[in-house]
């Protein structure tokens, strides 16, 4: 048997294994070149991310997993001097290194960067206008990913926007993806993350999907804009309505 005819076929999600250490301590030992690794295949996926974000003159928006802090300057620009931007990251080093191209940028003061775990969101329920991730809810175990939206969900006040870049799932599954999962699958110290059914897991925390773009990056991207729906929106349907196609 080779190596294509055993990668995975099925529908499941794989599992991420490195524990949140391993996980820290490999973007800290890549922070000074990721971007030569990742910035040209990830670019228009942020760029197009921030574009559905549409961030405005002064809101309040957190970015998660936010690197080397490309976004983050870009939505420093757009929320202007009345605006916060907030940033949470599992590296240190990356921590660093995003506050230094801020502060080349003169962008510093309207930026408040964490070195944190984004399953605890350190920031009050109800308080955020928006609330971007790119290629980072992939690098969360299954189990771990609903923690996460439901903690966006949480901090995000009734209207607020989530946009999620994410390596996606999708059928029918194309030999990309397949290598793709078979790598993470048999060497997940060389890939830490997998692709994911990112606009399900959107929809299934609570959020109402408003947007779903795909996008390629040799691999199939989602990007997602789902917004928190006001509480009277949280009352179950009536039994009727349950089947309805799109609800």
């Amino acid at each position: 048997m080779n190596a294509l005819s055993s990668m995975p076929q099925s529908s499941e999600v794989l599992r991420v294994l490195q524990s949140r250490s391993a996980t820290r301590a490999f973007y800290n030992r890549i922070s000074s070149f990721y971007d030569l690794l990742s910035d040209r295949s990830e670019t228009p996926m942020r760029e197009a991310a921030l574009r559905l974000l549409a961030a405005a003159e002064g809101e309040r928006i957190l970015e998660i997993g936010f690197g080397t802090g490309h976004c983050l300057v870009a939505l420093a620009r757009s929320v202007g001097p009345t605006g916060k931007v907030s940033g949470i990251d599992l590296s240190d080093s990356m921590v660093e290194l995003a506050r230094k191209n801020l502060a080349h940028e003169h962008l510093l003061a309207r930026v408040d960067l964490i070195c944190g775990d984004a399953c605890s969101l350190p920031y009050p329920d109800n308080s955020l206008d928006a609330v971007l991730m790119c290629f980072t809810l992939e690098l969360f175990d299954t189990p771990e990913i609903p923690t996460v939206l439901r903690q966006c969900l949480r901090v995000l006040r009734p209207g607020g926007r989530l946009v999620v870049a994410s390596i996606t799932k999708t059928q029918p599954r194309g030999w990309a993806l397949q290598a793709y999962e078979w790598t993470h699958r048999h060497f997940p110290n060389l890939l830490d993350c997998r692709p994911i059914y990112v606009r399900r897991a959107v929809a299934e925390s609570g959020f109402s999907i408003r947007r779903t773009i795909h996008m390629k990056k040799w691999i199939p991207v989602a990007i997602v804009l789902g917004t928190k729906r006001a509480q009277e929106d949280h009352v179950s349907p009536e039994p009727q309505e349950r089947g309805k196609k799109g609800v």
